[in-house]
């Protein structure tokens, strides 16, 4: 499969550069069931069935981002990405010249930083006092990494919009967006329509801003991202199953800890943990997850091509093309859609709406 493949065009002032007025006032495209549909957010709890199981990326995106010069002066970025033992970090680092190895940094109030060297395209760094250390700066003097996209610096209003409302294990560099449009008012709605609630952790590495740079497909990596399924969640997805109930991702962070899981585990069960690099295209199989809540993606990116893959290439294209031409708002302060992987079965262009061909 191609790159060229999952290129769309997106006008500029479709991209939501800010979040909504209040958490969850969000339009939702209903890919559910055979025909598209346009519908609000609110309305999620009346499109799943009671005893359904709702599945969510409880992460907390870090304050990872820093700025601060070289110890020759020039000036330097960096964005945390995750710990990688013995008390360095693996990082994104934005310069006008590659530090060297051995080289330190300054960054925050003055706290000085050693590049012990590459690893791929991240960079590994050390400071004095290890992860404390390093978790503490970020709290201090660190700012929200907010998507390239978005081409502005954090603000107030990001501090709590670009965390879940449920987020609750620090540890992303990246919020799981799907998950901003839930407030505690929607949960409680959900609860009380009988469907299931549990949650998974995988924190979002850096590597999500990362663009794809091969044409090939077949080429290309990515990056790690840590997951954890709690034994309270893989017993709700086993009774789930048992009664026959549909299983719902909250976000492509939550399917792809669910189905890393499934390829992961021994003997047919769900691994608890593991670092995974499990990239979804067109042709995979799933195993877990039935439906999906999912924001609209960027064009040539990795979770296009995820979404792609659970809803059917030519469903989703289709559904793009009418987000367009609907002026839904996309990326990660953006609309959101619910898509059924069986639906994409029943696709035919007859069952678009009108306007969306």
């Amino acid at each position: 499969m191609l790159l060229s493949d999952f290129d769309y065009d997106l006008p500029d002032e479709l991209i939501a550069r800010h979040p909504p007025a209040q958490r969850g006032a969000s339009r939702l495209l209903d890919l559910s069931g055979v025909q598209l549909r346009d519908a609000s957010f609110a309305e999620l709890p009346a499109l799943l069935a009671p005893g359904d199981l709702l599945v969510l990326n409880d992460t907390r995106v870090l304050k990872a981002r820093l700025f601060g010069r070289k110890a020759s002066g020039g000036r330097v970025e960096v964005v945390f990405e995750r710990p990688a033992g013995a008390g360095e970090w693996l990082a994104l680092l934005c310069a006008s010249h590659a530090p060297q190895p051995g080289s330190r940094l300054i960054l925050g109030d003055g706290v000085a930083v050693e590049v012990l060297g590459r690893s791929g395209d991240l960079y590994r760094l050390r400071t004095a006092g290890g992860d404390d250390a390093m978790a503490a700066l970020m709290d201090r003097c660190g700012e929200l990494p907010l998507p390239p996209y978005l081409e502005r610096a954090a603000g107030p209003e990001d501090d709590t919009r670009y965390q879940t409302v449920y987020a609750r294990a620090p540890g992303a560099v990246a919020a799981p967006t799907a998950g901003l449009h839930f407030d505690d008012v929607l949960l409680a709605a959900l609860r009380a329509r009988g469907v299931e609630l549990a949650y998974v952790t995988l924190h979002v590495g850096a590597g999500t801003f990362q663009p794809v740079r091969v044409e090939q497909l077949a080429d290309h990596r990515m990056h790690p991202e840590r997951y954890w399924i709690p034994a309270a969640t893989r017993a709700a997805l086993a009774a789930a199953r048992d009664r026959g109930a549909r299983i719902c991702a909250v976000g492509t962070t939550s399917l792809r800890a669910l189905e890393a899981a499934a390829l992961e585990g021994p003997d047919g069960r769900l691994a608890e943990a593991g670092d995974t690099r499990l990239f979804i295209t067109p042709g995979f199989r799933f195993q877990v997850v039935d439906r999906l809540v999912t924001n609209f993606h960027l064009p040539r990116s990795t979770l296009l091509m995820l979404v792609q893959a659970f809803g059917g290439v030519e469903r989703l294209r289709a559904a793009y093309r009418h987000a367009v031409e609907q002026r839904y708002r996309f990326f990660s302060y953006g609309d959101a859609m619910l898509i059924d992987r069986t639906a994409a079965a029943s696709f035919a262009p007859a069952t678009l709406p009108q306007g969306s061909r």
